[in-house]
């Protein structure tokens, strides 16, 4: 196995670990834990490029391992009402809407290709540090104009990202 889909499968790993520590508002660990997971997010992609290792289990592991880390820390950082709610309701609806669709795709026999869009990826790394963000706000008073800004400047990616590839999907069933 390559080492980018080592540092993917590793991520899914950190995440019922990361679950923990939030459930048990284990804020400090929690943000280790997703540091990790940040880094390894951005390694798995640096590596297949740099290594010329992409494959197609990558292609199709690295976004589900996003979804499930991104997916599982807004919803537990809302119940918790570290982050707003209808932000965490965008962010999951977003990533059922896509999975949603690449099923469609697949049943409906619809060759695909699993390949982030430039917006895709700005809207995960704004995801990524929104969270990062938050945790460390549990511990270090961030100026309080900056937590605002960073949820709303996530939204209008998360939407955007979201209409363009239900823009791309409606144009591959056409």
């Amino acid at each position: 196995m390559s080492w980018p889909n080592l540092f993917t499968i590793l991520r899914l790993l950190l995440t019922p670990i990361l679950t923990i520590f939030l459930i048990n508002q284990r804020l400090d660990l929690a943000t280790g834990i997703f540091f990790i997971a940040g880094i390894t997010d951005a390694l798995d992609g640096f590596l297949a490029r740099r290594l010329n290792q992409k494959s197609n289990l990558g292609a199709c592991l690295d976004p589900i391992a996003d979804k499930v880390l991104l997916s599982t820390s807004f919803v537990l950082l809302s119940w918790y009402h570290h982050i707003p709610y209808w932000l965490a309701v965008v962010v999951l609806s977003r990533d059922v809407f896509i999975l949603m669709g690449a099923l469609l795709l697949f049943l409906f026999n619809v060759r695909f290709e699993v390949k982030p869009s430039l917006l895709g990826k700005a809207t995960t790394l704004s995801q990524i540090v929104t969270v990062m963000a938050v945790l460390i706000n549990t511990q270090f008073q961030i100026p309080p104009f900056f937590l605002p800004l960073l949820f709303i400047f996530t939204l209008f990616l998360t939407i955007g990202s979201g209409l363009q590839y239900t823009y791309k999907a409606y144009k591959m069933f056409r």
